[in-house]
């Protein structure tokens, strides 16, 4: 990277509509490829394992991810956060310090996260998978610890420098391959192939990312001292330390949900569960990775400036709810066919579970850009504060009432977290900027919510009435989001043609409604 490449990034707050919707058009089609590649793999899983084949990845896939985020003591995150700034004020020395400091560090704890793993696999064994036979897994999953703080890293070093383009092509390639290798291991092994799906991703998303970043030229300058680099490790620990602990309550929480389902409900009920969290963690994945990639680093470099962060606040929330209304309000409808189209009839208790996690969906499109600007502030503390909060409330609901409820109350626990999340965020959003959203994101939220909740109610009294009322709602939501993307900053280039028809046909309507006002 040459240093004049190291520009401002605070600027880029003119416009912020139109790079939302460009930078959504980049990772949300990275996204919907990934998406269609994690189908297949979900689909062939499913088919050849069962639910309690895809209870028990489930389960792995949690626990490594754990490990990995204790061992990664949250780098990624206080990392992107460092680059962001030290890119937006223009600091070339601070980037490639911080570059430097970034690698050496993860470079020591992935070694130590894999070897730790590999240690204590008989423990977790025993008290998590609840089979002691299983503890030469789990230490193969101490692999994937380490490659998943490796691959943290190298996105994170990719989203700092604003290398989008890089990112969403690593995330593709490396589902690609992943997905390969992965289906490949079932057909050849069947069951005995599970640790080896299940490393598939960790493996080739590292050695895809890792390619990616070898190709982000240098800076210009000399290389970093050990000084240097220490003075950009410690902040970046100590801030990490706090999200590690935040994502560690989040990917805690998940696993003793999944520990209480199989438990109390038997495994075939923990791969229902774990069929509809697939699901409800893909589908918005352009929305939600748009914000981590281009909306979090744009926001940290404006942090200082309280009436732009919550102009950018608004935006991105507003943005991200006319993107997502339409796909949440079909999948509500459709939740009985997306379970069998995309595992099996096995699965359908899943549908139920799905349908409350959509609607808390809603909800954590609303929250999650209120959320970045206690990241982008660099306050830990409030951080772990609102992670623990709404995944404290999750799984004693879960606790409480799945013998009485069943199933569906995972659904529901998900629906009250995000319920308990979103005052908190914004509680502590308004004392950091005096944060308020604007009218038009309070309506926009509350007409997408009670949309998805009354095709929810019609689909449980009639589930083809249900689809179809739903597929006309979604229908309209996603010609209303169309006028006003295009009201609020143009669409992206690549969608000239939808834009001139968005004019067009708002041009027809304020004619029309001029025509009626005549006498």
């Amino acid at each position: 990277m040459d240093a004049a490449k190291v520009i401002p990034v605070a600027a880029a707050g003119t416009g912020s509509a139109r790079q939302i919707l460009r930078s959504s058009s980049i990772i949300g089609g990275a996204s919907i490829l990934n998406i269609a590649i994690g189908l297949i793999r979900t689909k062939v899983a499913a088919l050849l394992l069962g639910p309690a084949g895809i209870g028990l990845i489930g389960l792995l896939q949690n626990l490594f991810a754990t490990g990995g985020a204790v061992a990664g003591l949250g780098i990624g995150s206080s990392a992107v956060r460092q680059l962001a700034e030290a890119t937006g004020d223009g600091d070339v020395r601070a980037v490639t310090a911080t570059r430097g400091a970034l690698f050496w560090g993860t470079a020591v704890l992935a070694l130590f996260g894999t070897a730790a793993f590999w240690l204590l696999r008989e423990p977790l064994a025993r008290h998590v998978l609840g089979d002691p036979a299983q503890a030469s897994a789990v230490g193969w999953l101490g692999l994937a610890v380490g490659l998943t703080v490796v691959n943290g890293a190298q996105i994170a070093l990719l989203n700092g420098v604003r290398r989008i383009g890089d990112m969403a092509r690593a995330s593709v390639g490396g589902a690609i391959l992943g997905t390969g290798l992965g289906i490949a291991a079932l057909a050849l092994w069947g069951e005995h192939g599970i640790v080896v799906y299940v490393l598939a991703a960790p493996l080739t998303g590292a050695l895809v990312t890792g390619w990616y970043v070898r190709r982000v030229p240098r800076t210009a300058t000399a290389r970093p001292s050990l000084v240097d680099m220490r003075a950009q490790w410690w902040p970046m620990a100590r801030l990490g330390v706090s999200f590690m602990l935040g994502g560690i309550s989040v990917t805690t929480a998940l696993l003793a949900v999944r520990a209480i389902v199989a438990q109390r409900l038997g495994p075939v009920a923990l791969g229902h569960f774990s069929a509809a969290w697939m699901i409800s963690m893909t589908y918005l994945g352009f929305v939600l990775q748009a914000m981590g990639t281009d909306y979090y680093p744009r926001l940290t470099a404006a942090i200082r400036d309280p009436a732009l962060v919550n102009r950018m606040v608004n935006e991105q929330a507003e943005i991200a709810l006319l993107l997502a209304a339409p796909i949440l309000i079909g999948m509500e409808a459709a939740a009985p066919w997306a379970i069998r189209l995309l595992y099996s009839g096995a699965f359908a208790p899943a549908a139920e579970v799905l349908r409350w996690q959509i609607l808390g969906d809603v909800l954590k499109i609303i929250g999650w850009p209120i959320g970045f600007v206690i990241l982008a502030s660099g306050n830990g503390r409030a951080f772990v504060l609102t992670e623990t909060l709404g995944v404290g409330v999750y799984a004693v609901f879960v606790w409480l009432a799945i013998d009485r409820l069943g199933l569906p109350a995972t659904g529901m626990g998900f629906l009250l977290m995000y319920g308990a999340y979103v005052p908190a965020v914004y509680f502590l959003a308004r004392r950091m900027t005096g944060f308020a959203w604007t009218r038009r994101v309070v309506l926009h939220a509350a007409a997408t919510f009670l949309t998805v909740a009354l095709v929810a109610a019609v689909s449980t009294w009639s589930a083809p009435v249900g689809l179809l009322a739903g597929i006309m709602m979604a229908g309209a939501a996603a010609l209303f989001a169309l006028l006003c993307l295009d009201q609020l900053g143009g669409l992206p280039a690549r969608l000239a043609i939808l834009s001139s028809m968005a004019g067009q046909l708002r041009r027809l309507l304020h004619l029309k409604a001029g025509e009626e006002r005549r006498p």
